[in-house]
């Protein structure tokens, strides 16, 4: 039997997935890492234990394929987004912790860059807004703050890479230093109009170009792994920054096709074909995914807090004992009581863009009581996503259904409060780890595996497809008590 491995590393954990060629799950490893809040808006992860639950939960999988006698083809990467990391060329050591992309440090960079009315340019060029979100402002946080960085750079020593870019150094030993063009057009340096790292931004940003990995298509040759590191020599066919895996998971292949993920973050994209559309409502135009140098566009809306706030109620204020509680305890309200919760804990995303909003909680009375905290939570991440939407719609897009993945989707209350305030259908996939599917199909097309996106398209299997159920005076009521509470966040 024939597997391709998917590595798929999250902003809460690392996971390695083996999938048959036909994407049936048939191992899988997973571990949690530390999260650190060094200050108010600060995110930070530590590389080294990034690498080191890497390393385990890939061996466990190739250990596991072994016994079975399951050939491992090929592996694919997929990653979280514009998560900063940058090390010494020669000892592989990180020179400071990963800046996460939740991380809002640079925020008074940003509002410089922006004072020069530079947002259109660098918008026009990289589709992005001027945002602590992105990798730019973060590389140049490291090197004006941590010392002896600048003496590396001097050197010529220093590196940097998304997590992807990290992985790929360490696995084949220090020998590939490369990303994909979906990670690329996540850093806020990188023209998505000539696929070239921007020198003009570069100069404004005063981060050299030789400290910058090698732009690959998504399926492309990403060297081999190191016969030292992992055991046996495997390629790397394919690499893929997670929002697009999970499009790619999804099978979101055709023009106007969208799939929303709902982890960490919550993430919607919209393929746009070989167009590029330019949001008026405050959307990010990226790359969808880039194959024999060929370049497909998306529309993306980004949501900064959906799991993360169930993190937040199980850790931080200990409501849930785990997240599979939350559908049980939401299912047990008749309504929400009118309490809302707006989870800028980390700023808001789109189409807001507010790096000084921070979460608050509205409408609590005698009668509210802990569940609806709980219920609150999750119904934000709807409101969240029907702001995304209306977006879309007000830019002329208007999707008639959604594919839905990610950690919080296994909630069917979650699926199905979420159709409700859609107003459309929505659709789970029999394989929910659409992520790291996507990064395994794309690294098996790479070799031949499949030999067209049609052909990975009949692998998509539909799980169970959620329809609205409240009428339209119920649905105007909910979000009404929503847009309240987003206008006392954004004061």
């Amino acid at each position: 039997m024939k597997a391709i491995l998917a590595i798929d590393q999250g902003t809460t954990s690392t996971r390695a997935i083996a999938f048959s060629i036909k994407g049936k799950k048939l191992y899988s490893s997973q571990l949690e890492f530390k999260q650190y809040f060094p200050k108010n808006g600060w995110v930070e992860h530590d590389p080294k234990e990034i690498w080191k639950t890497t390393l385990k939960v890939i061996k466990n999988v190739i250990n596991n394929c072994k016994k079975k006698n399951i050939k491992v083809l090929t592996i694919g990467i997929t990653n979280q987004r514009e998560t900063t990391i940058m090390w010494n060329k020669t000892t592989g050591k990180p020179v400071y912790k990963a800046i996460v992309w939740q991380d809002r440090r640079t925020e008074s960079l940003c509002q410089k860059l922006k004072k020069k009315n530079l947002e259109n340019k660098i918008r026009e060029k990289t589709g992005l807004f001027i945002d602590p979100y992105f990798s730019a402002t973060k590389i140049n946080w490291i090197i004006n703050n941590v010392k002896n960085t600048k003496q590396l750079l001097k050197n010529k020593n220093l590196l940097f890479g998304t997590i992807d870019t990290f992985l790929i150094w360490k696995l084949t030993g220090g020998k590939v230093h490369a990303t994909d063009a979906t990670n690329a057009s996540r850093t806020m340096l990188y023209n998505i109009n000539n696929n070239n790292w921007d020198k003009e931004i570069l100069k404004i940003l005063k981060i050299p170009k030789n400290i910058l990995p090698e732009v690959k298509n998504t399926a492309d040759d990403y060297g081999y792994t190191s016969k030292s590191i992992i055991g046996q020599s495997i390629s790397i066919t394919g690499v893929v920054g997670d929002q697009q895996a999970a499009a790619i998971g999804q099978c979101c292949f055709s023009k106007g096709s969208v799939k929303s993920t709902y982890g960490t973050g919550a993430f919607v994209i919209m393929n746009t074909g070989s167009k590029k559309i330019e949001s008026k409502n405050k959307l990010l135009t990226t790359i969808c995914y880039r194959i024999n140098n060929k370049t497909t566009y998306a529309l993306e809306g980004s949501i900064f807090t959906a799991g993360a706030g169930v993190q937040w109620l199980r850790d931080k204020i200990e409501l849930i004992n785990n997240a599979y509680d939350t559908e049980k305890i939401a299912k047990s309200k008749n309504d929400n009581n009118n309490v809302y919760i707006v989870p800028a804990f980390t700023g808001l995303g789109a189409p807001y863009w507010d790096a000084n909003a921070r979460g608050t909680i509205s409408g609590l009375t005698r009668n509210s009581d802990w569940k609806d905290i709980v219920r609150a939570v999750i119904e934000s991440v709807a409101y969240q996503s029907y702001d995304l939407f209306r977006a879309m719609k007000n830019d002329g897009l208007k999707p008639r259904v959604i594919k839905i993945d990610g950690g919080m989707v296994v909630n069917n209350w979650f699926a199905q409060f979420l159709s409700n305030i859609l107003g459309i259908k929505v659709i789970r996939p029999n394989i929910q780890e659409t992520t790291a599917l996507g990064a395994a199909f794309i690294a098996g097309y790479h070799i031949g595996t499949f030999n067209s996106l049609n052909e990975i398209s009949k692998n998509w299997k539909i799980d169970r497809i959620f329809s609205p159920k409240i009428n339209k005076a119920s649905r105007s009521n909910l979000l009404k008590g929503w847009q309240q509470a987003i206008k006392r966040t954004l004061v």
